[in-house]
């Protein structure tokens, strides 16, 4: 459908979010003199600017006909009382209403085209120096440029905020580097993907051999790689697929990646008897990981002695008997630098680590408990009845001059402790370890609390499983599993899947059950029907709350994505006084269960209590709570916080979790899981991911499909592979050979 054009002048900004530039004003029309609504992004607009919007009218129920705009032609005010209202705007920093009032009596008509290219005679106004005249004529300036920046950009796609960043580092240059190089638009610091700035390129009539194109290209399939959790990648493959990516001779490729490397913008390892490439960074992670576990390998400059007499001392007024292997890792954490401590469901995890604590606690040590997630940090805490916090929130994020997040915990401000519990280990990733390590005090005993037979983490690198499989540092794993453990089917058929055993399907009494569906079609239905009124009518159990689908894969019938908007529609159907809106194709509505799917270190939250904070993380789960459709936001709680997304942001951070993967729900445990097992993605029909979904579940898991899917999951040991250099680094270190 063909966009409408809306033309006028700026009478009032009614609202405006500072952060996405998304804007509610009055347009006077330029055809009819009538004043129109116009709502959507637009960038550093004022009263008395002309603008062309491009856009469709819609009718809001509330506040009534509005022009949504699309995109936006910033024009220089014309008449007298225009160019008034827009300096008098504040837009241009120390022009006042009075001061624009003598510009424009001095040079009518003529006032912005002095500011902007004769500012000297600026001078002849009352009140305004030389000095003061070159400082009015820069900030117009600058302004008209990345306005100008903005809307080019825009046309493209790019958001206002990318725009900032563009003009942040570039300055009034930006439009020279986007035309010399318009790939300088994938730096780190700005982040528009590489498909953005191949489309300005192509309409700049850029070759498609140009050697800043390639190396663009050889670093967006790198990064995609890291997206999907390789640290890094065989360079034979990166070269192959880089080359067929761009269109391009594999010489070509290749005489980028040897340019990349020689500029150190590239790393390049050879092990396996293979070369692989990395970015600086993950190769970067990987390397300090390795260095500073080696370091702590050993025994801990406070060793304590006397293990068996404090584990007797335990066992006596706690009445209980640990078992060989709890006694081993109690021993090893009193007297090791380092403890790895892995183990299934209901092996005796927890219960070892409360001994730990407790002693060390005894001999005065300070120990802090950490874990990824806030809801794996909220059930540590409860576990152990210490505080334990999120990675994040312990290392306390701050921002640099480009506003990255930044850790302000590291080597000059180490965290204060002599011991730090990591739990959910499996889900830390390279990029957060390395910086647990830099932040970690010297001789401070480090104890990594996770399930090795889990997936890996989300972020790139494989941390855990490089560690153990490196063989160099004390691993205690907790195999047996306990009598009263023993009485929970999803403990015992946890157990059954990842020794390769078909689990227990035909029982009735307990808390593990398969559901057979005869198609999908039958097995969606059969899924809505225990979301929305089977489970809360047997059990009183939640939707929003008790309640989780995992599925194995976004796509397909039986992926996220479908079964989303069944479950929407099943569990919080639309209704009067109940608002939605679509925002980038994605529906939104009042009540429903979304996720937060990005790390922000930046979105701010509040609390009932009025406590302040920031920081939202990939995988916290909230329910929304109101859409705010005039001012462009929608405000979701988060367990105990208050989170507030404006629509630009929503669309990039939230993700409706009626129904979300099992890799999204790690770290993560639900009272009532229900596992889609029908039409697997052949890449994601395996065990360990079958294991992880099985053991989110606290009191009750079903399953709904084919007990024939079950076996093939079941049978297939493949790990989920993971390309990482943090083993070979280990081990090179050690002068070990792989």
């Amino acid at each position: 459908m063909e966009l409408e054009q809306l033309q006028g002048q700026v009478l009032n900004v009614v609202f405006r979010n500072e952060k996405n530039q998304y804007t509610v004003l009055v347009l006077q029309r330029e055809d009819d003199g009538e004043e129109a609504t116009v709502v959507g992004i637009i960038p550093l607009v004022s009263e008395g600017e002309e603008l062309l919007v491009y856009g469709r009218w819609e009718n809001n129920s509330s506040y009534g006909p509005q022009f949504r705009a699309e995109a936006v032609e910033h024009r220089r005010p014309v008449t007298e009382e225009g160019m008034l209202r827009y300096l008098s705007s504040g837009k241009v920093r120390g022009v006042g209403r009075a001061l624009a009032g003598r510009i424009i009596d001095t040079f009518g008509v003529q006032a912005l085209e002095v500011i902007e290219s004769d500012p000297e005679r600026l001078a002849q106004v009352k009140g305004i120096s030389r000095e003061k005249a070159g400082e009015i004529s820069e900030e117009y300036n600058r302004i008209k440029g990345l306005q100008e920046l903005m809307t080019f950009l825009g046309g493209f796609g790019v958001q206002p905020e990318y725009a900032m960043l563009v003009w942040k580092k570039f300055g009034d240059e930006s439009f020279d580097c986007i035309q010399g190089d318009p790939y300088s638009l994938c730096d780190p610091d700005i982040g528009v993907s590489f498909q953005v700035a191949d489309q300005i390129a192509q309409a700049h009539e850029r070759p498609q051999d140009d050697i800043n194109r390639v190396q663009a290209g050889v670093v967006y399939t790198l990064r995609h790689n890291v997206d999907n959790g390789h640290t890094c990648v065989p360079r034979d493959a990166l070269v192959r697929v880089s080359a067929r990516l761009l269109g391009v001779e594999q010489e070509l490729a290749e005489e980028a990646v040897a340019e990349l490397c020689g500029q150190f913008q590239l790393m390049s390892e050879e092990f396996l008897g293979r070369k692989y490439v990395f970015l600086q960074q993950q190769h970067l992670y990987e390397q300090y990981i390795a260095g500073r576990m080696k370091a702590m390998l050993g025994a801990s400059d406070r060793a304590l002695g006397g293990a068996d007499m404090q584990i007797a001392v335990i066992e006596e007024r706690e009445g209980i008997e640990y078992a060989g292997k709890q006694r081993e890792a109690i021993k090893a954490a009193m007297e090791q630098g380092v403890l790895i401590l892995t183990g299934g469901p209901g092996t005796g995890k927890t219960t070892t680590l409360n001994a730990i604590i407790r002693i060390l606690k005894q001999a005065g040590e300070r120990v802090l408990l950490a874990a990824p997630t806030g809801r794996a940090a909220k059930r540590m805490s409860e576990l152990t009845g210490e505080e334990a916090k999120t990675i994040h929130r312990m290392l306390q994020v701050d921002w640099d001059e480009l506003d990255r997040p930044i850790f302000t915990r590291n080597e000059r401000n180490p965290l204060e402790c002599e011991c730090l519990v990591i739990d959910e280990m499996s889900m830390v990733d390279a990029y957060v370890f390395e910086s647990v390590l830099r932040a970690l005090p010297l001789g401070c005993r480090l104890i990594l609390v996770g399930d090795s037979d889990q997936l890996p983490s989300v972020g790139a690198g494989n941390v855990l499983g490089d560690l153990i499989a490196s063989g160099l540092f004390p691993t205690v794993q907790l195999k047996e599993v306990f009598r009263q453990s023993m009485q929970s089917l999803i403990i015992s058929n946890a157990h059954r899947i990842v020794a390769g055993n078909m689990p227990e399907l035909r029982r009735r009494d307990n808390d593990f059950f398969f559901l057979p569906a005869k198609g999908a079609e039958e097995a969606r239905e059969l899924v809505a029907a225990l979301c929305s009124r089977r489970l809360p009518g047997s059990y009183g159990y939640s939707p929003l709350e008790d309640i989780q689908v995992l599925c194995p894969s976004r796509k397909g019938e039986l992926g996220t994505v479908e079964l989303n908007k069944l479950l929407r529609e099943a569990v919080n159907p639309p209704a009067e006084g109940r608002p939605q809106v679509k925002i980038g194709g994605q529906l939104f509505r009042e009540g429903d269960k979304v996720m937060h799917v990005h790390n922000d270190y930046q979105l701010p939250w509040t609390r009932e209590d009025d406590t302040e904070g920031q920081g939202v993380y990939n995988g916290d789960m909230g329910v929304i709570q109101r859409i705010d459709k005039p001012g462009g936001a929608i405000e979701v709680k988060i367990d105990d916080k208050l989170v507030i997304y404006d629509f630009d942001k929503a669309e990039y951070e939230l993700e409706p979790a009626y129904a979300v993967t099992v890799h999204k729900s790690q770290g993560n445990e639900f009272t009532a899981v229900i596992i889609p097992v029908m039409k697997v993605p052949s890449q994601l029909c395996y065990r360990n991911l079958f294991y992880t979904a099985v053991t989110r579940a606290k009191k009750l898991l079903i399953l709904v499909g084919e007990a024939g899917m079950v076996r093939r999951m079941v049978e297939n040991d493949r790990k989920c592979l993971r390309i990482t250099g943090l083993r070979h680094f280990l081990e090179r270190e050690s002068g070990a050979v792989i």
